[in-house]
């Protein structure tokens, strides 16, 4: 049998047997679920507005007006109503009409200060965001009243002041990041994280089933060792590759029917096909890995602890990527670290579904990742190869690299 003949032999019956695998369809559906419901809940997020609803009496009105522009500057939404006198606005701030009732203190002269002349009646707190906000408007008004007082124009000098800010001089052009380029590029990386940590796995906890139950022997009466352990890491990751495709295609499409995702359908097919790039690559590498740590045992039961070190990789690339991305796109850290092959695969995707990768950077990663894999099947086949066929105590790793 040619190599090419054993190695499909071995993919296409693991390939076979993860598909009617009922743990790989509940996972796929699980996770197909997933993507769509969080695209309606984005849905229903951003479908409800959150609008506070503020009274006021007439001498508030010019305050009140203030406020509002003041909270739509942050996002916040204000609507604003009069109400005939304090009584009125008090009842309906009690009974749930009115968040918040902007009104004339008792015995408030013209001439006092704001604080003094002004007060916000709720029914229990008030937004900490919407008090600081009427806080700034305070302090406005304050500002405006000594203005006046001194003969000047408050409208002038708030004129002046808002137009003064100093000219920036950019060398290069910044790369603005879209919140749901952002979204994306995280989402992506969370399955890559995902399917690295099943698949590859699976692809360890496979040696070892093969491994206590003989069968290994069986097949390397018949086929090499390098043999099956590529016909297994291609057969398990091409079955890894269709679930990520399928979630990509579906979570995309029920973005755009849902009006959840609005960029262009190039930009997140672009996302979906890095998703499936660096999915193969990423698998590639960590999986042969995996399946020779997975040689060095016999029980399933041993497989954590053997490739848990391989999996920190993995582990702190994903964590770094989605506690760090969010708030700095442009993290230096996140971009040097998304150069090296063990965190490329769960970084580097997630900086291009987010753009404003320089494509040399793009291009290195991958290089040095395909680089590197030869060089790990080499490493991982002599393991694989010295102690697949060594059963009972956990073979280690030195006596794996140096037997014969």
């Amino acid at each position: 049998m040619g190599s090419w003949s054993a190695i499909n032999l071995v993919a296409s019956r693991e390939v076979s047997v993860r598909l009617k695998s009922k743990a790989y369809r509940i996972s796929t559906l699980v996770l197909l679920i997933l993507i769509v419901g969080f695209t309606v809940v984005m849905k229903l997020i951003s479908g409800s507005t959150s609008t506070t609803t503020i009274g006021y009496v007439g001498p508030a009105k010019a305050l009140a007006v203030s406020w509002q522009a003041g909270a739509k500057a942050i996002g916040k939404d204000l609507t604003l109503t009069e109400v005939p006198d304090d009584a009125a606005g008090r009842k309906q701030v009690g009974d749930g009409a009115l968040d918040a009732l902007l009104t004339v203190k008792d015995g408030a002269s013209s001439s006092g200060s704001p604080q003094d002349s002004f007060q916000v009646v709720v029914k229990q707190d008030a937004d900490p965001t919407l008090r600081n906000t009427l806080n700034e408007v305070i302090k406005r008004y304050a500002l405006d009243q000594q203005i006046l007082s001194l003969g000047g124009d408050p409208v002038r000098i708030e004129s002046e002041v808002a137009t003064a800010a100093v000219d920036v001089v950019p060398l290069e052009k910044p790369h603005e990041y879209d919140p749901q380029q952002l979204a994306l590029g995280i989402i992506a990386g969370i399955l890559i994280y995902l399917s690295l940590m099943l698949n590859g796995q699976a692809v360890a906890q496979g040696v070892v089933e093969e491994k206590t139950s003989r069968v290994v022997e069986l097949l390397l009466s018949a086929i090499r060792p390098w043999q099956l352990m590529a016909g297994k890491v291609l057969g398990i990751g091409a079955v890894g590759l269709l679930q990520m495709a399928l979630v990509g295609v579906v979570g995309v499409v029920a973005g755009r029917l849902t009006g959840v995702l609005t960029i262009s359908i190039s930009a997140a097919a672009g996302t979906v096909i890095w998703l499936i790039v660096w999915y193969l690559l990423g698998f590639l590498m960590y999986s042969i890995v995996f399946a020779a740590l997975g040689a060095l045992v016999s029980r399933q039961e041993d497989v954590g602890g053997v490739v848990t070190p391989a999996l920190m990789f993995v582990i702190v690339g994903y964590v770094i990527g989605i506690s760090v991305l969010p708030s700095d796109p442009g993290s230096p850290l996140v971009e040097v670290l998304s150069l090296i092959p063990m965190f490329a695969p769960t970084l580097m995707p997630m900086r291009l579904g987010i753009g404003g990768v320089p494509v040399w950077e793009a291009v290195l990663s991958v290089a040095l990742v395909m680089a590197l894999i030869p060089a790990l099947i080499w490493l991982s086949g002599r393991i694989y190869r010295n102690a697949v066929l060594r059963s009972g105590a956990r073979v280690r790793l030195r006596d794996a690299l140096r037997a014969a």
